[in-house]
């Protein structure tokens, strides 16, 4: 059965503004609805009952109680999935449930990445005249793996790892410059201090975090949130990797998508440079 969760998301363009109200309030927390009459539930998002009712027919349902037990079942769902590790469970038993795991990662990030900040963020990446990405622990392979990714397509990108380096690299941006700082809890202090230099010297300033209540969003121009309910094996937050991962992925394919000339050059030059390195 289809994500009622994604069939909201894909029909969000055809919705009229009372219809928007909904899908944000059920994205944003799907079991809001869950304990609510239509009367209630209608009253706290600040519309009518025919517009839920409304908003229930454009999904494919009959109504509203149609759209509770689809909320209801899709919870349900992601709770059985996101089942918990345990000893007795083969190594293929454990490759399934990580599986599970980041596929509900992704679809809880597509839910909650906003569509215009992406495509500032991919803008101002592919128009800088200088990237740095900030990343600590966890979070410094990512950095390294987008930094990767933009050389090979000839953007000006370096990934740093190192606290000291970063709060000197920041204080060296300039308003042609990008600075993308990756910290999954959002509370990472030195983190948050190289994006706020960076963004005192005048530098595009983007977050990638998991929070959205949290110090690195305040320091932030543009803020990429992803979404994964860590369970208690996943001590590396190893869900929400994928999903930071995916989001690089996506700004990659976007310069290349977007800069055809210069991206495709760019590419050539690489694959020469490597055609060495390889029998």
């Amino acid at each position: 059965m289809k994500s009622i969760i994604l069939n909201i998301r894909a029909k969000y363009d055809e919705m009229g503004r009372g219809e928007r109200k909904i899908a944000d309030a059920l994205l944003a927390d799907p079991q809001s609805i869950l304990s609510c009459s239509i009367s209630e539930f209608a009253l706290g998002i600040g519309c009518g009952d025919a517009t839920v009712v409304r908003f229930a027919r454009r999904l494919g349902l009959s109504g509203y109680g149609d759209l509770k037990i689809a909320i209801a079942r899709e919870i349900s769902t992601l709770s059985n999935e996101t089942a918990t590790i345990s000893k007795s469970d083969s190594c293929f038993d454990m490759f399934s449930k990580r599986i599970n795991d980041i596929r509900i990662a992704l679809e809880n990030t597509k839910s909650v990445l906003d569509a215009d900040t992406l495509e500032q963020a991919a803008q101002a990446i592919m128009k800088a005249k200088r990237i740095v990405i900030f990343g600590l622990g966890n979070s410094a392979s990512i950095a390294q793996d987008a930094q990767h990714k933009f050389l090979r397509v000839g953007l000006n990108a370096a990934a740093c790892s190192d606290n000291h380096l970063q709060a000197i690299i920041a204080s060296h941006l300039d308003k042609d410059s990008v600075a993308i700082g990756i910290s999954h809890s959002g509370n990472s202090v030195d983190i948050v201090d190289a994006l706020r230099i960076a963004r005192l010297s005048g530098a595009t300033t983007i977050c990638i975090t998991n929070h959205r209540i949290s110090p690195v969003t305040e320091v932030s121009d543009l803020c990429l949130f992803t979404k994964s309910a860590e369970t208690r094996h996943s001590l590396l937050a190893m869900s929400s990797r994928i999903a930071q991962l995916t989001i690089f992925d996506a700004i990659y394919t976007y310069v290349i998508a977007k800069n055809d000339p210069a991206a495709a050059e760019a590419i050539k030059a690489t694959e020469t440079a490597l055609r060495e390195k390889k029998y």
